[in-house]
Formats: structure tokens, C-alpha cells, sequence
């Protein structure tokens, strides 16, 4: 019983949005933007992805932030997307990256956030 309700009033809020002019789709993204969910499952991409998330989880000198940057690898090319606390972890991971992957295989999306010191 609960379920079918539940059902209906989602209906009605699709129906409402549509009627509305609003969508409930997630924005499309450029195919050259991949996310997380579109990590390749080949053993080669798996491989790279592991090696580098190896490489900047070993450095004890980087943040929890940047230690849980996302790495994305398709195709040979990697995707790292994220926040850092600054520059030089931004570049140490873009660093690690590229030795790993090659020169001009990696794309950087890290973002350098203020932290608040107080």
C-alpha cells in the first residue's frame, strides 16, 4: 500500500515538473568530461588507475583531500578531479600522474581550496 502511494506521488511530481518546464535529468556532460562511474573495467585502465591512486596514497606529505582525489582512466587517459589544499599538492599529484600515464595522457580538474586558518 505505501508503495503504491509512493509510486503515485512520484508520478505526480514528474508529471508536475514536466508541466512546469523543469526536468528531473541530471545535466548531460560532455563525453570528454568522464566521470567516476564511467572508470573503464579493462585491466589495463584498472591497472593505471591502481598504480597512481598507489602513488599519491603513499605520500605521507599530502592531505586526507588530496589523498582522496578521483582518478579516471579510459582508454590510457586519466581524468583527476578533486580538491587539494594547494598548489604544490595539486602539482605533486599532477606530478605522480603524469609519470605514470605519460606525458599528455593526463588531464588535471583538480581544484586548490582555501583552508581556514584561524
Amino acid at each position: 500500500m505505501k508503495r503504491q502511494r509512493f509510486t503515485k506521488f512520484a508520478l505526480a511530481c514528474t508529471l508536475f515538473a514536466a508541466t512546469a518546464g523543469l526536468s528531473s535529468a541530471a545535466p548531460a556532460q560532455e563525453p570528454s568530461q568522464p566521470t567516476a562511474d564511467q572508470q573503464k573495467s579493462n585491466k589495463s585502465d584498472r591497472e593505471l588507475t591502481q598504480q597512481i591512486r598507489k602513488s599519491v596514497y603513499s605520500d605521507k606529505s599530502l592531505s586526507m583531500a588530496a589523498h582522496n582525489v578521483k582518478i579516471i582512466s579510459r582508454d590510457g587517459m586519466v581524468t583527476l578531479r578533486g580538491n587539494v589544499k594547494s598548489d604544490d599538492e595539486k602539482k605533486s599529484i599532477e606530478e605522480k600522474a603524469t609519470e605514470i600515464a605519460g606525458a599528455g595522457r593526463v588531464t588535471s580538474e583538480l581544484t586548490v581550496t582555501a583552508s581556514d586558518s584561524k
